[in-house]
């Protein structure tokens, strides 16, 4: 208390300076429209500033949110896109018998990524409990990541397609030649095609998508397209191809789950024995 009687001893006639001078800014503000106008307009710009960056840090701490919101939007559409592209196939009296369904999507977030090794495991944040199996297909908005590996209660981990085991069948666009896709290690935003027969009809910025012929991956699925390729002795030496996705940077993602799966594998292990 005495420090601040001091103070106000000590600067007493700079404060009633100051007093003055914002009572006859009032006063100037108040009696002549000019200035009131200047005023307004000049603590409106201020305010908005202030406003606007406020509500730029409040976005920034809702992306979390906002994220999370998209990606549930997506696997919506996804399954109402996949259940509408089963009604196109269905029986008249099957139209709403949810057994029929074969193809759904479930949402996951990658919470460890590796894309720099010579056989890159993920791991996502869903396991059992979320109806994760092993053996299924993990893509995102940018398409196809890998396989389901191994399954816990909440966790799952997921064979890259940047890993030496993987490997993924695949065809050309608008046709019928066949390969499979694997990973020769050297660069994550590329990889490889083999077993494209010798009279395939190649060309750089071929699209490749997903061949179907497993019951992982639905056909049709976009994987990336044709960077180069080298043909020896009437034989595709080499054929990279530029994925579509950034293996670098992946956060949700959409785990496919064919309904279908078992029974195809039940029936092609019986037929091979």
């Amino acid at each position: 208390m005495q420090q601040l009687l001091y103070f106000l001893k000590r600067f007493r006639y700079f404060l009633l300076f100051l007093l003055l001078e914002v009572i006859a800014l009032i006063l100037t503000i108040n009696q002549y429209a000019y200035h009131n106008a200047v005023v307004i307009s000049s603590a409106n710009k201020f305010t908005g500033g202030l406003f606007e960056k406020v509500n730029t840090i409040n976005e920034f701490f809702l992306l979390k949110d906002e994220n999370q919101t998209l990606a549930d939007e997506n696997i919506l559409l996804k399954n109402q896109l996949e259940h509408l592209r089963q009604l196109q196939n269905m029986k008249s009296d099957s139209l709403f018998n949810i057994e029929s369904q074969t193809i759904a999507y479930f949402g996951a977030k990658v919470i460890n990524n590796n894309y720099n090794k010579r056989n890159n495991i993920l791991t996502i944040n869903a396991g059992n409990a979320d109806g994760i199996e092993q053996d299924m297909g993990v893509i995102n908005s940018k398409w196809i990541i890998g396989v389901t590996q191994r399954t816990s209660t909440n966790f799952s981990t997921v064979l890259s397609i940047l890993n030496s085991q993987s490997k993924i069948n695949v065809r050309l666009k608008d046709s019928d030649t066949q390969g499979t896709l694997v990973w020769n290690g050297l660069d994550y935003n590329v990889c490889q095609v083999e077993d494209f027969p010798r009279q395939a009809s190649v060309t750089v910025g071929d699209t490749i998508f997903t061949g179907g012929k497993s019951a992982i991956f639905p056909a049709g699925i976009p994987v990336g397209v044709v960077k180069d390729f080298e043909f020896e002795h009437n034989l595709f030496k080499e054929i990279n191809i530029t994925l579509f996705n950034d293996m670098s940077a992946i956060g949700h993602v959409q785990v496919i789950k064919n309904f279908r799966k078992k029974e195809l594998e039940t029936l092609e292990q019986e037929a091979s024995k």
